[in-house]
């Protein structure tokens, strides 16, 4: 912003209007960090009331927009990452967000950005594990977590791993879920993640139930 101020006020007061384009880039990159940081906090909005905001999609759509005028490759996959996200989580499309989902992944591994890759990876997981492709779904979300112990993301790696509990369960691997859903509670409370440890016990309680339901057959 302050170079911005010194770039109008050299071509006003100078005449030098080669700093200006500069001025601009770099603008455009204060909005586009902006509108993406926005676009987020409405997305938590959104997980806590479950009330869509109209404003979020378009705000992820301009960063996107913005980063790659840029150039900026890195930028372009988070902020299409979350378009895509938007698809799955909020209008629960996921026809729609699953390309958006792999282009995402594709420029987060040319910028060599893990944290996109991560994010990127656990949704298209998700997707997987929505249409039945259980297997497919387990290795998006094991690469997912690697990313995210190597990058250190404790509670990213809990959240993941309450996918796989449910994953581990519906192919039959009930000692699997069992041991993921205590990896799982011990990481999430080690860094606070509250909400994460609810969902690991919810996953859990559910292994226990099929447990007690096959037992019970005759």
């Amino acid at each position: 912003m302050e170079e911005a101020k010194r770039s109008y006020e050299r071509a006003v007061y100078a005449g030098e209007v080669g700093g200006l384009a500069e001025a601009e880039r770099g603008l455009d990159k204060v909005e586009a960090d902006l509108v993406l940081a926005r676009g987020r906090i409405l997305h938590a909005r959104f997980l806590d009331d479950r009330l869509e905001d109209p404003r979020e999609l378009a705000l992820f759509e301009r960063a996107a927009e913005l980063y790659g005028m840029l150039g900026d490759a890195a930028g372009e996959a988070e902020s299409m990452f979350w378009v895509g996200c938007f698809h799955q989580v909020v209008r629960s499309d996921h026809d729609k967000a699953v390309p958006l989902l792999e282009q995402s992944h594709e420029l987060a591994l040319s910028a060599g950005d893990r944290h996109t890759q991560a994010e990127a990876l656990r949704h298209l997981g998700i997707a997987d594990h929505a249409a039945g492709r259980l297997e497919a779904a387990r290795q998006r979300l094991e690469e997912s977590v690697r990313l995210r112990r190597e990058i250190g993301l404790p509670a990213g790696v809990a959240a993941n791993q309450v996918g796989l509990i449910y994953i581990a369960a519906a192919q039959g691997r009930r000692d699997d879920a069992l041991s993921l859903a205590d990896e799982a509670h011990a990481l999430a409370e080690s860094c606070g993640a509250r909400r994460i440890m609810a969902q690991v016990e919810e996953a859990r309680a559910q292994v226990m139930a099929l447990g007690t339901d096959h037992g019970e057959r005759p």
